[in-house]
């Protein structure tokens, strides 16, 4: 197993954004939730950097959960993990029986063990099947999405999801494919692409497969509903003075995190009041100016951490009954 793939994204400055909410001294121990367990390395450096923090972490691929255990063994009771899609936390901290939290941290995206495990299908770099499913037991397959979507349907998902600008020409040339021969492996779908591109276009960016992979990815996985779901369901969960981070790796992710934060810290009162009553009063203090972005230094150690994208905010008032 390579090392390569432990090195945790903006890890430093997850843990300091966390940090006034986790080392307060509390009569209960405070509680701090790692939505996106992955192969445990923001979940180990939580509970190393936090010892009378318990943590809740939660993930969706078992293999992901195994492995973390394994890691996060010397830890004992103080980490709970559980296989779970982050929309499920309230379920989970209700099971749990924890009514309200210190810290939350997301850290989106693919894990590198997903993109390093061949066999998964996310990786353009090599040939493997595609699956893409982050959770094996369940759900549909990158490929039944290719061999089985309507021609709009998946010019939509490139679109919105992959912001993929050649997505009829790759669409077409899949549904011609497609008739042929049924899709099952990655190395074809990275040929008809690379085939399908105008000059210019296969230029910039990368690997030119890369966005079409990134659609299919957050299709196959309902990423985006999910996250819609996720973060409101985390901001509710943050007991007054508690603070989330969330980690993103592409505009759309950033947007939606951006609209609940920016919401949560707005003044809702109607214009012209002399007096902002307390309900109007804004639920969130952001953390972030924008969103921040790893060093150049760390983009040179992890060139997985290029994209990310960091905010932070802090529950600053109670939800109105």
């Amino acid at each position: 197993m390579s090392q390569t793939r432990h090195v945790p994204v903006m890890l430093q400055r997850c843990l300091d954004l966390l940090a006034p909410a986790l080392e307060v001294p509390s009569p209960q121990q405070p509680v701090v939730v790692d939505c996106t367990l992955g192969l445990g390395g923001h979940s180990e450096a939580l509970l190393a950097a936090f010892p009378s923090a318990r943590l809740i972490a939660l993930d969706r691929d078992k293999e992901a959960l195994r492995l973390s255990g394994q890691r996060l063994a010397p830890y004992g009771d103080r980490a709970t993990l559980v296989h779970a899609v982050y929309d499920e936390l309230p379920e989970v901290l209700a099971r749990l029986g924890v009514p309200k939290v210190q810290g939350v941290l997301f850290d989106l995206g693919v894990s590198s063990m997903q993109l390093d495990e061949a066999d998964r299908g996310f990786a353009y770099a090599q040939d493997a099947p595609l699956d893409m499913r982050m959770d094996q037991t369940t759900g549909i397959s990158a490929a039944e999405v290719l061999n089985t979507y309507p021609p709009g349907e998946l010019v939509r998902i490139l679109r919105a999801y992959g912001e993929e600008k050649q997505a009829k020409r790759i669409v077409s040339a899949i549904v011609r494919e497609r008739e042929k021969e049924p899709f099952s492996n990655s190395a074809r779908l990275v040929e008809l692409i690379r085939d399908s591109l105008p000059q210019a276009a296969k230029r910039t960016g990368g690997n030119p497969a890369k966005r079409t992979f990134q659609a299919l990815r957050i299709e196959v996985n309902g990423e985006l509903s999910v996250l819609e779901r996720a973060i409101p369901a985390a901001v509710a969960a943050l007991a007054v003075g508690g603070r989330i981070a969330v980690l993103s790796y592409h505009s759309l992710e950033d947007r939606l995190v951006k609209q609940v934060f920016s919401a949560g810290a707005a003044n809702t009162a109607p214009p012209g009041l002399p007096v902002v009553p307390e309900r109007y009063q804004p639920r969130l203090k952001l953390l972030t100016r924008g969103a921040e972005l790893p060093t150049e230094e760390e983009v040179a150690e992890n060139r997985r951490a290029a994209p990310a994208r960091l905010r932070g905010a802090q529950r600053i008032r109670e939800e109105e009954r």
